[in-house]
């Protein structure tokens, strides 16, 4: 396998990249002098995909919620009982995994041993040993993970709001599963979506850091275990339709919180963008954000300045070729007060149109975040793979970002910031 080099002019950052005749994509970000050195591998699979085709075959094959999630928790068993963070910690590294909507991710960071560990990284995760005492043992483990989430007021009151959003698509399960869902899983049906969905060719893996790329491919192709790459893509299967308008515009639970929490989400239904067009909708909707809810916004100064927000106030953006979301979060005395601010603030903007000098300064505060991030191995390696997953390359974000005109931001605005679209969840204090 020969490597590919490009160098992106706007930042200065170089990328060695290739494809393993595994399927395995493989990204290298050298970052000379830093100390730090992170690497992730992750494949396409996570909560929502759990109804599929495997390639080749015919059938559709349904399992349990919460598999994505509970597949990336026994990875970490071994078949010679070996403790996989062990063998990190040896060689001075902090490993990790996470499993989100649609990727599944084993990490680690490291300043020194980074050969050794990168060869632990891509070992274990090729190594699946799943047995039914193990699979049970687990259940309760997961089980109380799950109880635990179910009284997080951040968590609940984040998936309560995509219970208003969605009424289909799978991204209003919970990844965790239910305790109910999570019984059923066997070691088969791990097994199945082992190899469905960590086929190599489903997969990448990003290094960044003080490192020698070819010596780093080297390491690499030295530690893929045999691996035969799908010829076709796995077909997922989200939901049969998905209506335009919410489900919902209000839902509210009451949890051991000391302040009420609020989550207010705008559902994206200009969908079905990859590549350029999907990191183009993305950054026109940062760009939006940062303008009517930034601190130096209107709104925000109204909402602080009366002490319906405090410092916990913030925006993101969630999106994939086939759903999307903005949400508003914080913690406030009287959430629907905040609500009918913001919604109020959406239709007066659509009356009187956007400030183009808000514009022009959001739109070099973003570059500025974008070129300090540059600094954060870990935040380069998560991005970059998350939004190789998704088919979007990190490398273009200059060359679409310089292309955004002011234009462009209006219609975002009016497609996406529709009041009818937008749902509040909340989440109260108990009281006696």
């Amino acid at each position: 396998m020969e490597l590919q080099y490009k160098k992106n002019d706007a930042t200065g950052e170089e990328l060695y990249y290739g494809t393993h005749s595994s399927g395995l994509r493989i990204f290298i970000i050298p970052k000379k002098g830093y100390s730090n050195n992170y690497a992730i591998f992750g494949t396409r699979y996570g909560s929502v995909d759990s109804e599929f085709i495997v390639p080749g075959d015919d059938k559709v094959t349904k399992v349990p919620d919460g598999i994505a999630h509970y597949l990336e928790h026994k990875m970490f068993d071994q078949p010679d009982n070996s403790n996989v963070f062990d063998k990190f910690s040896k060689y001075g590294a902090n490993a990790n995994a996470f499993t989100s909507f649609n990727m599944t991710a084993y990490l680690f960071s490291a300043t020194a041993n980074i050969e050794e560990n990168v060869a632990t990284l891509l070992d274990y995760v090729q190594s699946p040993y799943f047995t039914d005492d193990t699979v049970s043992k687990e259940q309760g483990i997961i089980g109380q993970e799950i109880r635990m989430y179910d009284d997080n007021g951040g968590w609940k009151v984040f998936f309560n709001l995509l219970n208003c959003l969605y009424h289909n698509h799978p991204v209003k399960k919970e990844i965790a599963g239910t305790v109910e869902s999570i019984a059923k899983i066997t070691p088969e049906l791990l097994y199945n979506c082992y190899n469905t969905f960590y086929n190599l060719s489903n997969m990448a893996i990003v290094i960044v850091g003080d490192v020698n790329p070819e010596k780093m491919k080297g390491i690499i192709e030295a530690n893929i275990k045999k691996n035969e790459p799908f010829s076709e893509e796995i077909k997922r299967i989200y939901a049969k339709s998905e209506p335009n308008e919410v489900v919902q515009q209000y839902i509210e639970k009451s949890l051991s919180v000391s302040t009420p929490l609020f989550m207010i989400g705008y559902k994206d239904i200009d969908t079905g963008y990859t590549g350029k067009a999907l990191l183009k909708k993305s950054i026109e909707i940062k760009i939006l954000l940062g303008m009517l809810f930034g601190k130096s916004s209107t709104v925000y100064k109204k909402l602080y300045n009366s002490g319906l927000i405090n410092q916990n106030f913030g925006t993101d953006y969630t999106m994939q070729p086939d759903y999307a979301f903005t949400a508003i979060e914080g913690e406030s005395k009287d959430p629907k007060a905040v609500y009918k601010i913001i919604t109020d603030e959406i239709d007066r903007v659509l009356n009187e149109g956007l400030s183009e000098d808000d514009y022009n300064r959001m739109k070099k505060v973003l570059w500025g975040k974008h070129i300090r991030s540059q600094n954060d191995v870990d935040e380069i390696g998560t991005e970059f793979i998350q939004l190789h997953l998704m088919g979007v390359d990190y490398f273009d974000y200059y060359d679409v970002y310089s292309q955004i005109t002011f234009e462009d931001i209006k219609n975002r605005f009016k497609n996406h910031f529709v009041n009818e679209r937008s749902a509040l969840s909340v989440v109260n204090p108990i009281t006696n």
